[in-house]
């Protein structure tokens, strides 16, 4: 399998990894397919991602997606942040192999539940935003296939 630069930078030296101890929001998914499991974790001010650490059980790609998308959303709004796509994951690592395309969706999804939990602790999801958590019942393993 080929792997661009930018996975194999992500996945030598990943960043943003660790747990924040006072996150407003975590979001943990995982799929026993593949055994990857990711948890974000993220620091809410006002309307601000201020910090976002994750930790990941899994693979090169399953840790590169996720270094990548705390990258793409630390000092974003939420709503600039909940525009995250797996696509645009994958697009930002200079592309996955097809076998791959799961992480980057994984990837999505954790960032998307943690923003779930956060809406969920802070009076519910507006309904403006619940179609950004669609992504949650999606099955990773089906992008593989495309």
């Amino acid at each position: 399998m080929l792997y661009s630069d930018k996975v194999m930078d992500h996945f030598m030296h990943p960043r943003n990894v660790g747990e924040i101890e006072d996150a407003s929001a975590t979001g943990t998914v995982g799929n026993p397919k593949c055994g990857d499991i990711m948890k974000i974790f993220l620091k809410i001010d006002g309307d601000v991602v201020s910090d976002v650490k994750f930790k990941t059980f899994g693979c090169g790609s399953a840790i590169a997606t996720s270094s990548m998308a705390t990258e793409m959303i630390k000092g974003k709004t939420i709503d600039e942040a909940l525009e995250l796509t797996n696509k645009a994951v994958a697009e930002a690592l200079d592309g996955l192999p097809p076998v791959k395309m799961h992480c980057s969706l994984l990837a999505e999804q954790a960032v998307k539940a943690a923003f779930k939990e956060y809406f969920e602790a802070h009076g519910g999801i507006p309904e403006d935003k619940k179609k950004y958590f669609d992504v949650l019942d999606e099955d990773e393993h089906a992008v593989d296939e495309q």
